[in-house]
């Protein structure tokens, strides 16, 4: 095993760390703009949006020689995080 060779990778994912966590704060703001636009608690969940979405990812994934099973848990994860967000902070008008 080469030791710097794996620091130098290693740095290269903590800065790709770095841009997914500017990316997720950038999302959580836009999220919490759409709690603001959503009246009942029942609308946090649009099942057939997220059929969509993991149906694109899945796609992009084959396309560009990811393994779909990776991204398809990175975003189910992301998508039923954020729900569990919305669920905590949604505020009846």
């Amino acid at each position: 095993m080469d030791k710097k060779k794996l620091k130098k990778a290693r740095n290269k994912i903590d800065q790709l760390d770095n841009s997914i966590f500017n990316l997720i704060k950038k999302r959580t703001h836009v999220v919490n703009y759409m709690i603001g636009l959503k009246q009942f608690k029942n609308q946090i969940i649009d099942q057939k949006r997220i059929d969509v979405i993991l149906k694109n990812i899945k796609k992009k994934s084959l396309i560009h020689g990811i393994d779909p099973k990776i991204t398809s848990r990175i975003w189910k994860a992301m998508i039923w995080g954020y729900i569990s967000y919305q669920r905590k902070n949604f505020r009846k008008k």
